[in-house]
């Protein structure tokens, strides 16, 4: 064992601390493991595996979103269901679903979310974040999570699944609270108590939704049937959980560390300000360079070689989205935040057959932002640190104070 791969054997990527203590070198650390330790051995304690496998490479982890006949996702996809053996919404939510339930339940929630049902939907998102922006630009400061990140994904996906406007908070906070922390003092059964709320909370706007259908998520799965028969109950509060948990978390972090990231690198934020890139570009740049889903995770159902290591059938197989999308054999000076970078292959939403249904909704909300911003601000500064969020799954901050001044020229896409 060389030295590097033995200090990688003392990282422990199950604990959000780590996260947090190498947060200004993680490029630096997936470097590493790419380098050294690709297909790198993962030991555990007091879990019910003994440890994972840790795929760092862009190829490695591209091989094993592709393949779902010899990795499956129905026995946990995070990290959190991995360790403890299984997750008991398999083979009923989509992300945990695999064969041919899988291409069921994936055709009936793609009837809500394909880009020709979803043009009016993004249209108004770029309305939300108009205001939005253009409120905090009016106030001179805010905290740019709180005040307007939090409330425009949320907002989209309440309206989707059918949610009313008043609930919007309420299922702000539980979302939060399922799958991160702000603090590391949260415990995990508070992040079970949120989790149980949202599929109570689920279960009953279904119950309503039965009998009085709309044009909304709730309704289709409600009364939907496949080969006849209804979903189950189970079915339909599970898919809208993975509903508003996806689509809420990926593009708040995304926005919220598009504008920290923008205040980093002055030369990015004058060169979008200015047109000299386009939006487009922009979205899939914040995209990779913030990966807001540092992982998934598959069980092995063979024996699998990759990167020569066996990979034996039933080992938990981590694939670590954060430092595939820095991989230098892909990216060119991955290190750089380069609003302009193209091509930009990233795997943010992951791929396959498990690549995320909301990809168009996260880049239309994170473009509608992107677009608010450079017409009405001119210049952005931070006026307090930015608070990380504690969690070895999701990155990004639960606080951003800033300053903003208006802008006095009006830009368009």
């Amino acid at each position: 064992m060389t030295t590097a791969t033995s200090t990688l054997h003392g990282v422990d990527l199950t604990d959000p601390q780590t996260f947090l203590d190498r947060k200004d070198d993680l490029v630096g650390l997936w470097q590493e493991f790419r380098s050294h330790s690709p297909v790198h051995w993962h030991p555990v304690e007091g879990r019910q595996v003994p440890g994972f496998w840790v795929l760092s490479r862009y190829r490695d982890v591209m091989e094993v979103y592709r393949d779902n006949k010899r990795f499956t996702s129905e026995r946990g996809n995070v990290l959190a269901t991995l360790l403890e053996g299984g997750d008991s919404a398999a083979g009923q939510m989509l992300a945990v679903t695999d064969g041919r339930r899988h291409r069921e339940l994936r055709n009936l929630l793609l009837k809500a979310f394909s880009p020709r049902l979803l043009a009016s939907v993004v249209e108004g998102v770029r309305r939300r974040a108009d205001r939005l922006v253009r409120e905090a630009v009016g106030r001179g400061s805010c905290d740019f999570a709180q005040d307007v990140a939090e409330h425009i994904p949320m907002a989209t996906i309440a309206d989707l699944l059918g949610a009313p406007a008043a609930d919007r908070d309420y299922l702000l906070s539980l979302t939060k609270q399922a799958l991160s922390a702000e603090e590391a003092g949260q415990s995990a059964e508070e992040a079970v108590v949120a989790r149980n709320e949202l599929l109570y909370y689920f279960s009953e706007l279904a119950e309503i939704r039965r009998e009085d259908p709309r044009d909304d998520v709730v309704s289709v799965l409600a009364t939907a049937t496949v080969d006849g028969k209804p979903l189950t109950e189970q079915e339909i509060v599970f898919n809208c959980y993975s509903v508003i948990i996806g689509g809420d978390e990926t593009s708040r972090l995304s926005m919220i560390c598009a504008v920290h990231e923008l205040m980093e690198h002055p030369d990015q934020w004058r060169r979008l300000v200015s047109g000299e890139v386009s939006v487009d570009s922009a979205v899939e740049e914040v995209l990779r360079w913030v990966t807001p889903a540092m992982h998934f995770g598959r069980r092995a159902l063979t024996d699998v070689e990759i990167g020569g290591r066996t990979i034996r059938a039933g080992d938990v197989v981590t694939l670590w989205n954060s430092s595939a999308n820095y991989d230098e054999t892909v990216f060119d000076r991955p290190e750089e935040f380069d609003l302009a970078r193209t091509p930009n292959k990233h795997v943010s939403f992951g791929y396959g057959p498990h690549f995320c249904l909301g990809a168009y909704l996260g880049r239309g909300e994170i473009h509608a932002l992107l677009t608010a911003l450079r017409t009405h601000v001119a210049a952005m500064e931070p006026t307090a640190p930015a608070r990380p969020i504690h969690s070895n799954f999701l990155h990004g901050y639960s606080s951003l104070p800033v300053s903003l001044r208006p802008a006095t020229q009006v830009y368009r896409t």
